[in-house]
């Protein structure tokens, strides 16, 4: 599990301390900056066969809950990819507006969330791992990352949501089946707080859950935490990081579908 297991947390404590060092900026519409912190604790890979999720030649996690894909580099489009893809290849990629369009968000379960923070930038790399920037470079690469980070009304945890999007899908399943391999290498950052917002920074080497879904063209990582940095209450972390997940990875797909660009 997760929030017990010393040598994942040794692992993601490093990588959280040496991307402090090399600190990065997203920028909100070319004005405010945000700054980014270091990746978090990384979980299991929540996966299921929606009908706007990666289709068949996706990885798929076995009972056990360890995901399959299949080797680097070895990414092709799907049989189940929508005979429409040419049309849908031709929108521009979503836009941090229409991923997470409202700073209120009440889910379908009722919860409540807000959100605190946005950033975009068409450099990848800087809201990545270097293992993850190198793996997103391969085809023809990544058009946009956008982040929004997120709290509950409690303010007890912070959730970033990303969203990856890529020129070509097959490079976008290339990442996804990838990653669903080892959470902790292949992993996106997460947004600190932004000044004045009354949240704290969450502690180095804090335990969380780390969940990602794929739509179209683009990849939608989820990292969550106790903004404490608490180790208790897993399943509630668990279903608020895999709520907000859902509710951007839908945006993402009736955009990325055609269904909010009227095709």
């Amino acid at each position: 599990m997760i929030f017990d297991d010393p040598y994942t947390q040794w692992v993601v404590e490093q990588e959280r301390l040496r991307r402090r060092r090399r600190r990065t900026r997203l920028v909100v519409g070319g004005a405010v900056g945000v700054v980014l912190a270091a990746a978090v604790a990384a979980g299991l890979v929540l996966y299921s066969a929606d009908a706007h999720e990666v289709p068949a030649a996706a990885p798929s996690a076995d009972a056990s809950g360890t995901t399959a894909s299949a080797p680097p580099g070895a990414a092709a489009l799907p049989s189940g990819a929508p005979s429409a893809l040419p049309s849908l290849l031709a929108l521009p990629v979503v836009r941090p507006e229409q991923a997470f369009p409202e700073r209120a968000v009440r889910l379908a379960d009722g919860s409540r969330y807000e959100r605190v923070e946005l950033g975009t930038t068409t450099d990848c790399a800087d809201g990545m791992s270097q293992e993850l920037a190198s793996l997103a470079t391969r085809g023809q690469g990544c058009l946009r990352l956008s982040a929004a980070l997120f709290t509950d009304a409690a303010r007890r945890s912070q959730v970033t949501v990303t969203v990856v999007s890529f020129r070509r899908p097959e490079d976008a399943w290339l990442v996804f089946g990838t990653a669903a391999t080892d959470p902790v290498t292949y992993q996106v950052v997460s947004l600190d707080p932004p000044p004045g917002s009354g949240l704290p920074t969450v502690p180095p080497g804090s335990a969380g859950v780390f969940r990602r879904l794929a739509t179209v063209r683009s990849v939608v990582f989820a990292n969550g935490q106790w903004g404490d940095g608490s180790e208790t209450r897993e399943a509630q972390l668990t279903a608020e990081t895999e709520g907000l997940l859902k509710y951007v990875d839908d945006k993402v797909a009736a955009y990325e579908q055609g269904r909010d660009a009227g095709l």
